[in-house]
């Protein structure tokens, strides 16, 4: 009789951890700046001068230059703004940048193309677990932990600075 408390008790702790969410709180100094070098391979949070958190990225499938067309499978540079989020993301969560701007969508014209968009920093799904390094169509992929903790930490209107 002694053994059906216990064993209760250890339902319910295993029962309440499946349900710890995906969305996390951030209390900390705000994210003025991301910075990401695609030659590193790094994506830097700031707040001014000051590095908050750095993570490994992934990139583009084709991660030299910048991104011209739909399709060329590379990861944009340039300066742009996170300008949406996507809570039920395929890829966990994700953060949209604001590619293409006015010189994306100009450039993708004069050559008589579309300059693609939908590009966002993201997680990585189970189905693309062992995809490599860079094996998003142009985005920035990070860990699901990872994207959770950005997710808190970056507002709308963010800007992003993409170097080579």
């Amino acid at each position: 009789m002694r053994i059906w408390p216990f064993l209760l008790s250890l339902c319910l702790v295993f029962g309440l951890s499946g349900c710890a969410s995906k969305f996390k709180a951030y209390n900390g100094p705000e994210v003025t700046r991301i910075i990401v070098n695609k030659g590193e391979r790094k994506m830097y949070l700031m707040h001014h001068n000051e590095v908050l958190e750095a993570y490994k990225v992934g990139l583009g499938f084709a991660p030299r230059g910048h991104k011209q067309v739909e399709g060329d499978g590379r990861t944009p540079e340039g300066e742009y703004r996170i300008n949406r989020r996507n809570p039920n993301s395929e890829f966990h969560l994700s953060l949209g940048i604001s590619y293409p701007n006015d010189a994306d969508r100009a450039y993708a014209k004069s050559i008589s193309k579309k300059p693609g968009g939908d590009i966002f920093i993201h997680g990585r799904p189970w189905k693309n677990r062992k995809g490599g390094r860079d094996w998003t169509a142009g985005c920035i992929a990070v860990s699901n932990n990872e994207i959770e903790e950005i997710y808190a930490m970056v507002r709308d209107g963010t800007p992003i600075t993409i170097n080579p």
